[in-house]
């Protein structure tokens, strides 16, 4: 990247505040470093780090490199063979400590960049539980630091007690004869001496280390402890040497870890970079522009990141239809900040930056971004502000391209103003032959009608409050801008006759243009307005549809819960007289049943009949065909297209595509494509079902009490006489012919396919078959396992096996009644 330009869209600042984001020094290194890419590979990559550690910290906001330090001076040192202080070693430490935290918080495979990154980082707890045995919290040795070292504390302790005795001993008796000039022990060249009178000198025998300033007292170390003193001394030197040794050791076994704990460091670097983009992208409200793959802008609701307070979002578009933008309007206006903005929005989003702007916004990779912004004129070089202007605009002439921005301000200014907008035009003609998306500001009018009659140039103005005298820093496309100095001037208090005679020397056309432009802005202000309203409009109805929407699905819930429950409690109820029927034949068959009992069975089932709720299909009111429905799981649909009905298991992309499940079968649609289904509805009232199913029964236990032997007669001249004989045998032969002989449950759930064997289990016995054939298939296993446990279990089962060749082999079951 031209990096003049860099330093003029101010993108050192965003490095400089991205750098403060971090938390140690290694991580604002790479920050200070960062700069933006022109290679779609690499800015992609960025994006994905700033995308991914946004996410980590949105989830788990205390995730970070803890108290990690700058180890790498440390790492170096060793690896020269070097020693390493305690405070290092402790740096070491509890910057491993930090490696593992992060390790573990980054093994979320979810994040691949992480994922990857967490891979680098090396907790070596080989070498982290050395230095814990070596070091105290505070850097301290230990005494568990090596075998020998708690023994040779432990002799300094000893040295030190005895020396100190003796000499202890000596001030006492040496204070009696006034020999001392204080009773105290003190450390002179690393010795212990006592303080001696210089006129009492002879009267203590020792060796004089030091004296006072005023030579009355000397420092002596009595002769009596000497060889104590040195006893002290040997033991601390061979502690000491001890402790370098160790301290030697540590450092070796820190040198053999240096490539692990370089990678450990640069990880944590990463890591302190990646979080700090995310942070700053959180700090500015920023998205991630979605990339480009031809050159155009679109920003939507971009705000410069350099601004504070109430910051006004401007929309900008260059490069679908037009390639230029001419920028126009008053001073102060923010032209300038709309280049700025558009300039630095760009380099942050090649640098991996998340932008600040709304979702939707679309950035290309840029080969190049170049600048011209400010006044270049110099007194030491002589250049006016035309001149230095022009220097910077050849430089970006000789390189501009295809793929490249080029951004100018104030183009063409600083000179005589009809060759300055000539140029200006012929500049903007080759940088539109050259390939590049340009945007330039102006106050010249011929460069406002250039870009309304030139094909691949578009106009824009920033818009200003005349009743304020302040910009709205709103930028418009399509309409140029006017420079208001008249009507500023007036507001200022420039006396109206000198205006009034400034306007009466535009020519014209000059005139007419201006008029034109008004007009033109003022319809433009009329359209936005009815716009307006049509949307708030558009957006009152769409909620009150989707209200009644939701009004219509809650009424469907209440009715389908209603008919949910009616059709549980009718099947309750055929359960209960099942058994009835089940109990009373069981009955008949043992011949124990008296009429008396019969007759109270009877009157138990018509009980029963009666109370079956009647269940009565409702109708369903289609949804407005114009507003797309939003579909929610468990909802029952239909595909118009594959006439496919089932429940809604799944949805993407949003809710475009929808999965229908439907008897164990799955199927994708879109879900434009689906309309709304109530579900399977009883084709009769489950009352009435019943009371055509019942009178068969009834009769058929009616029957078997006239057969029932009475008082007074034989069973044979019952059975002779019983005029219900026939309907019976009717009914049984009916049952057989409505009974299929076998049942197919291939693509039922079990606990589906375990209600549905048992209902046709109880209407083959009813129907007198003898054997049945029940296909399950063959699958996992589950669903045939089921349905042979069921069956043995079942009561009228006598007994079952797989189906052999020819009847469906082991996906059939052969069970007899």
């Amino acid at each position: 990247m031209d990096d003049k330009s860099v330093q003029l869209l101010e993108f050192p600042s965003i490095r400089e505040r991205l750098a403060g984001l971090t938390t140690f020094p290694p991580g604002r290194r790479l920050a200070e470093s960062i700069v933006p890419w022109d290679d779609p590979v690499l800015v992609a990559r960025g994006l994905d780090e700033t995308d991914q550690a946004r996410s980590l910290l949105e989830e788990r906001s205390t995730v970070g490199i803890g108290a990690a330090h700058d180890i790498g001076p440390s790492i170096e040192r060793a690896a020269r063979g070097g020693r390493l202080d305690p405070g290092q070693f402790l740096e070491i430490a509890e910057t491993l400590d930090a490696v593992g935290r992060l390790g573990t918080a980054l093994a979320d495979e979810r994040r691949p960049l992480l994922h990857e990154l967490g891979r680098e980082l090396h907790p070596l707890p080989a070498l982290r539980g050395t230095l814990a045995r070596s070091f105290d919290p505070v850097g301290e040795l230990l005494d568990s630091a090596s075998p020998r070292l708690g023994g040779l504390r432990a002799a300094v302790r000893v040295a030190y007690d005895r020396l100190r005795r003796r000499l202890d001993a000596l001030v006492q008796s040496e204070t009696a004869s006034g020999a001392l000039q204080e009773p105290i022990i003190t450390l002179r060249n690393g010795r212990y001496v006592v303080p001696v009178r210089a006129d009492a000198r002879s009267r203590v025998k020792g060796i004089v280390h030091d004296a006072s300033g005023s030579g009355q007292t000397l420092f002596v170390e009595p002769l009596v402890a000497v060889e104590l003193g040195n006893a002290w001394r040997e033991a601390q030197a061979a502690e000491r040497e001890e402790i370098e040794r160790i301290l030697d050791e540590l450092s070796a076994l820190v040198a053999a870890n240096a490539v692990m704990l370089r990678s450990s460091l640069g990880a944590l670097a990463c890591f302190d970079l990646w979080a700090a983009k995310a942070r700053l992208a959180a700090e500015m409200d920023g998205v991630r522009a979605e990339t480009a793959d031809r050159p155009e802008v679109i920003l939507l609701g971009a705000r410069h990141p350099g601004l504070s307070g109430r910051v006004v979002p401007i929309d900008i578009r260059l490069g679908d239809g037009y390639t230029a933008l001419v920028v126009t309007g008053p001073n102060t206006g923010g032209k300038t900040v709309t280049l700025r903005t558009l300039g630095l929005l760009a380099l942050m989003h090649q640098a991996g930056l998340h932008v600040p702007a709304e979702a939707g916004s679309r950035l290309p990779v840029f080969g190049d971004v170049f600048a011209d912004i400010g006044d270049e004129q110099s007194v030491a070089q002589s250049l006016s502000t035309f001149s230095g202007h022009l220097r910077s605009i050849i430089r970006i002439v000789d390189s501009a391209g295809p793929g490249t921005l080029v951004l100018l301000d104030e183009l063409g200014a600083g000179t005589d103003p009809t060759e300055g907008s000539a140029l200006a035009q012929a500049l903007l003609d080759h940088f539109i032959r050259a390939g590049a998306l340009v945007a330039a500001t102006t106050h010249y009018a011929e460069l406002k009608a250039y870009a309304h009659t030139t094909p691949a140039a578009r106009n824009a103005s920033v818009e200003f409050d005349l009743e304020s005298l302040t910009p709205t820093y709103r930028l418009t496309i399509g309409l140029p801008g006017g420079s208001q100095a008249f009507a500023i001037a007036e507001r200022l208090g420039l006396p109206t006759a000198i205006v009034d005679d400034a306007r009466s020397r535009l020519t014209e056309n000059q005139r007419t243009f201006e008029a034109t432009l008004a007009s033109l802005r003022a319809a433009e202000d009329e359209t936005s307005d009815a716009l307006e309203r049509a949307r708030a409009a558009e957006v009152r109805a769409l909620d009150a549809l989707r209200q009644a929407q939701d009004e219509r699905r809650s009424a469907r819930r209440e009715r389908d819960e209603v008919v949910s429950a009616a059709r549980a409690e009718a099947e309750r109820s055929v359960a209960d007289l099942r058994e009835e029927i089940r109990s009373t034949r069981r009955a008949l068959e043992r011949e124990t049943v008296t009429a008396k009992a019969l007759d109270s069975a009877i009157a138990d089932a018509e009980a029963l009949l009666v109370a079956v709720p009647e269940v009565v299909a409702l109708p369903v009111e289609p949804l407005a065909a114009d507003v797309p429905r939003e579909w929610q799981l468990g909802d029952r649909a239909r595909s118009r297209s594959q006439g496919w009905e089932g429940r809604i298991s799944a949805l993407e992309r949003n809710g475009k595509r929808v999965t229908l499940e439907a008897g164990g079968l799955r199927i994708t649609v879109d879900a434009a494509d689906l309309e709304p289904s109530p579900g399977p509805e009883p084709t009769m009232p489950v009352g009435e079902t019943l009371a055509a199913i019942w009178p068969s029964e009834r009769s058929a236990m009616r029957a078997s009490r006239r057969h029932e032997p009475r008082e007074g007669s034989s069973a044979e001249s019952s059975a002779g006489s019983s005029p219900d004989r026939g309907p019976t045998a009717g009914v049984a032969a009916s049952r057989t012919r409505s009974v299929a002989s076998s049942l197919d449950l291939r693509g039922a759930r079990v606990d589906e396919a375990l209600e549905i064997l048992g209902r046709y289990l109880d209407d083959a016995s009813l129907a007198g078959l003898d054997r049945v054939t029940v296909i399950h298939g063959l699958g996992t296993g589950a669903l045939r396992d089921a349905v042979r446990v069921g069956a043995a279990a079942n009561p009228l089962v006598r007994e079952l096996r797989p189906g052999e060749r020819g009847e469906g082999g082991d996906g059939a079951t052969i069970v007899s009644l």
